[in-house]
């Protein structure tokens, strides 16, 4: 093991190929992610596997973003006994109904546009954030948008690395 490398690093770096599929894809529910990452294996520390994650992120097809996607619940309404979902989407937590329920329309509309979930990376904002930017990008046309929705899922990749490489 090198020095910068976590056991967590290690593990993965070294486990069958199906095994570091399957982590993988607790990171990006795309299979297609998870090959392209996994195939520049060995990572000399986190930075690496960032690295891997950003360049695997643009060479996504549109089919490839579809399943990221999918893997992800909607915002507002995080998936009852999913403890990422919860952990992410934090900052619905206590929101009043009404706001809750504007979040529920405005994804639809949005859904209804672009045929998928809105995507955001939701650590640290509040309820009433995430609303009004999902009414922001509802104007973007859809090439625009699938570009954000990738930029986005990229930062989510990210945080779900760090927590997969600092897991004892």
């Amino acid at each position: 093991m090198t020095r910068s490398a976590t056991p967590a690093l290690y593990g993965l770096n070294h486990a069958a190929d199906a095994e570091a599929d399957a982590l993988l894809t607790e990171v990006c529910a795309s299979a297609g992610w998870a090959r392209l990452v996994r195939a520049t294996r060995p990572w000399a520390d986190a930075e690496a596997l960032h690295a891997a994650n950003h360049a695997a992120m643009a060479r996504l097809t549109a089919a490839d973003l579809e399943q990221a996607m999918a893997g992800h619940a909607r915002i507002g309404a995080p998936s009852p006994g999913d403890a990422t979902s919860q952990r992410e989407q934090a900052g619905v937590r206590g929101a009043d109904q009404a706001l809750l329920a504007e979040l529920r329309d405005a994804n639809a509309r949005y859904q209804e546009k672009f045929g998928h979930v809105f995507l955001i990376c939701a650590i640290g904002r509040t309820a009433e954030s995430m609303l009004a930017a999902l009414r922001e990008r509802q104007g973007n046309p859809p090439d625009t948008e699938r570009e954000i929705v990738r930029r986005e899922l990229g930062k989510i990749n990210d945080l779900r690395i760090d927590r997969l490489l600092n897991q004892n």
